[in-house]
């Protein structure tokens, strides 16, 4: 598939520049997981990020095997990150994933990976925005998306896409850091700073979202304490690991990303953020 060329928003495009950073990709693959680089289900405060991270992909897989076990099934991955879902889903199932991911740093790493687990005649690889994805309608029988559309500034616009890019009867399954339906105002200007983002969306603006495009709500699950727990354990990692970091990330980004950490985990504690698995269908 060629990849046109877009012009990003500049919520996109902000991102976009992060994620390409050597800091970033380097702590990220080194620190957070290397595979997966979203919010882990925990068993246990001290269990390994890694581990967590899959327990997550097993999670959502359940909701969504019967589609993804169908002969000739597709999934869309909306910010696939290094593609560890993609593969541990097209392994599982066999089905086609179209990774789409706006780090071409990340990417690099994700195709690699692909081939050295034998599953690149599977997973196709995309650098793009999940507010314009370059695939035609009705393309896939399920969505899929992992702490990633908290980053587009219109989030509205990507479930358009979503619901584009879905055949009838297909589904979305997603996870997404959200603020709480009733945060207060203000309460989250140091959670947003540090991401460079306006606004967070919620259970409730989502369920709105599906409401507005005709979907089904099947499920969702409020996973909120995994939140916490997650970016606390990411901060105990990082801090444990700090000296053998040294040369790939810098101190500086080190200390912001410390401090956003606990932003996190503050206004998590505080009952200001959401956080869960949410499943919806669109109609057959």
């Amino acid at each position: 598939m060629t990849q046109p060329q877009q012009a990003y928003s500049e919520a996109v495009q902000t991102a976009r520049d992060y994620y390409n950073s050597d800091d970033a990709d380097n702590f990220y693959f080194h620190v957070w997981g290397g595979e997966d680089i979203h919010i882990g289900l925990y068993e246990g405060a001290d269990d390994a990020i890694a581990g967590a991270s899959e327990r997550t992909v097993a999670f959502m897989s359940e909701r969504v095997k019967d589609k993804l076990a169908a002969p000739g099934a597709r999934l869309i991955d909306l910010g696939a990150g290094y593609g560890g879902a993609a593969r541990w889903l097209a392994k599982r199932f066999g089905c086609r994933v179209l990774a789409l991911n706006l780090s071409e740093a990340e990417n690099v790493r994700d195709r690699q990976m692909n081939r050295d687990a034998g599953l690149d005649h599977l997973i196709e690889v995309v650098e793009g925005s999940f507010e314009q994805v370059p695939a035609e309608n009705g393309t896939f029988d399920a969505a899929w998306s992992q702490d990633a559309i908290l980053h587009s500034g219109r989030r509205d616009k990507v479930m358009d896409e979503v619901d584009r890019l879905l055949k009838p009867g297909g589904e979305l399954v997603f996870t997404d850091p959200m603020q709480a339906d009733d945060c207060p105002d203000g309460v989250l200007q140091p959670v947003l700073d540090r991401i460079h983002l306006e606004s967070l969306g919620s259970f409730a603006f989502y369920r709105a979202q599906a409401r507005r495009l005709g979907w089904k709500e099947v499920e969702v699950v409020d996973l909120t304490g995994q939140l916490v727990t997650h970016y606390g354990r990411v901060a105990e990692v990082l801090r444990a690991e700090r000296e053998a970091l040294a040369g790939k990330v810098s101190d500086g980004y080190m200390d912001r990303m410390l401090q956003g950490l606990q932003h996190w985990v503050d206004a998590g504690r505080n009952g200001y953020l959401a956080w869960g698995v949410m499943h919806f269908r669109k109609p057959g």
